[in-house]
């Protein structure tokens, strides 16, 4: 009889997922801002989830698992964060809000969270075959800690914190409250690549203009048809 190896089946658990979340703002916030966005290697286990000032910013999904993320911001990583991608974006630095409690500065910050989790949310769609929604992230400029109690129907919540930092060495928080889960592999997969937004704009302009390359010759074709029907009635 031939024994076969056992092997292990591939478990995702919650590091995992905090793993996949930490490096989608970590992708998203670097690309947008232009500077390099990097997290700890070490995680903080706690008890709770709590927006902080300068900046608290949250967002909530459900789906295949329900969490809660929380990403608190300081003043001064706000204002980086927000400067940076302005000018990124060819905005010129004379425009730009000089207060973190801007409601412009509250908006960049909710549209780069939103993109953030987006991200998350397609990754955890192709790598874990599950789906997962997400709200509008709401944003608010905090003068004191305001403990954040939202029900997001955790039975077994877990709650992690990870410490990021800016370009310029500025610090903010990355927190998530999730429901225990693991994700167990029971069959081989390849997961889908991401899809590349430029890539596809490019394969649509080639197919349109590969489309009215072959357009013509087969207009042409068409006329001299024509016409030779035309000469063999004497016309």
């Amino acid at each position: 009889m031939v024994k076969t190896a056992h092997t292990h089946p591939v478990v995702f658990g919650t590091e995992d997922i905090l793993r996949s979340l930490c490096d989608s703002v970590a992708k998203v916030l670097t690309v947008a801002t232009g500077s390099r966005i990097h997290y700890a290697s070490m995680v903080q286990r706690i008890h709770k989830t709590c927006l902080k000032p300068d900046i608290g910013c949250f967002v909530l999904f459900d789906g295949g698992f329900s969490g809660l993320v929380v990403i608190n911001f300081s003043a001064a990583a706000a204002m980086e964060l927000y400067e940076q991608y302005m000018l990124n974006m060819g905005m010129g630095r004379e425009g730009l809000a000089t207060a973190f409690t801007s409601d412009e500065v509250g908006n960049v910050m909710g549209e780069l969270m939103n993109q953030s989790v987006g991200d998350f949310t397609g990754k955890i769609s192709r790598e874990l075959q599950t789906q997962i929604t997400q709200n509008q992230p709401k944003m608010l400029a905090l003068t004191k800690q305001v403990m954040l109690s939202v029900d997001t129907h955790l039975d077994r919540p877990e709650a992690r914190r990870v410490s990021f930092y800016t370009g310029r060495n500025n610090i903010f928080y990355l927190e998530l409250a999730i429901d225990r889960t693991e994700f167990i592999q029971l069959n081989e997969f390849a997961a889908d690549e991401a899809p590349d937004p430029d890539a596809l704009i490019e394969q649509a302009h080639a197919a349109g203009a590969g489309t009215a390359d072959n357009a013509a010759p087969a207009e042409a074709a068409a006329d001299d048809d024509a016409d030779a029907l035309l000469k063999s009635l004497g016309m």
